[in-house]
């Protein structure tokens, strides 16, 4: 019997439209059978910046349960999928210092031959959605990852419009992901789960 497929999910999420997409991730690739973390990522921003917005403080206190995100949970994935909110067009800070902490992993060679995949939120309509997953790309090519994205795969990508991740606009905070956008990430997870299968019995044999 083939070992279950490892997810890890990992986001940045200030107000909860992000962790709301990475829900829908964490559930859809359970559903396809496999096993599944949910991590955030350290929060950078001092305590006075989050306590002036009430919805980012309601959303630390909700999360606060949370488990963050350690550079072993890649290590341990075969499958991880990345989520932020775009900052000028790139990935969050919060995310990026992740990221930038995963060198030793990468020297070893420990991150390459796994199956990578990104999600995203704006503020705004085309607020940088499509750079800030092409930026995140960069970085799988970097470790020697295999890129799997929605496409046009289902005919909903023809609604949802995005063929490089999941993305959502939210009019800074204030429109929660719609059926439309969480079916992207459902599909996306989908997606992922299949290719990692099909990569571990691929580098298995």
């Amino acid at each position: 019997m083939a070992a279950q497929t490892k997810v890890a999910v990992i986001y940045y999420s200030a107000t909860g439209i992000t962790y709301q997409m990475a829900q829908a991730v964490c559930e859809a690739a359970g559903d396809a059978g496999a096993d599944v973390r949910l991590r955030k990522v350290r929060e950078l921003a001092p305590d006075e910046a989050i306590r002036s917005n009430s919805g980012w403080q309601a959303h630390r206190l909700e999360t606060q349960d949370v488990p963050e995100a350690m550079v072993d949970d890649l290590a341990w994935a075969d499958v991880v999928i990345l989520g932020a909110p775009t900052r000028y067009g790139m990935v969050a800070a919060q995310l990026k210092q992740f990221i930038d902490t995963t060198g030793p992993l990468w020297a070893q060679g420990a991150l390459a031959n796994k199956v990578y995949s990104a999600f995203t939120s704006t503020a705004t309509s085309h607020g940088g959605q499509e750079t800030t997953l092409t930026s995140l790309f960069n970085v799988f090519y970097h470790w020697g990852g295999v890129v799997v994205t929605p496409g046009y795969t289902d005919t909903s990508q023809f609604i949802a419009g995005n063929p490089y991740g999941p993305s959502h606009t939210s009019n800074n905070g204030e429109i929660a992901p719609d059926a439309v956008a969480l079916g992207a990430c459902a599909l996306t997870a989908r997606r992922a789960v299949q290719m990692g299968a099909a990569l571990k019995v691929g580098l298995a044999g």
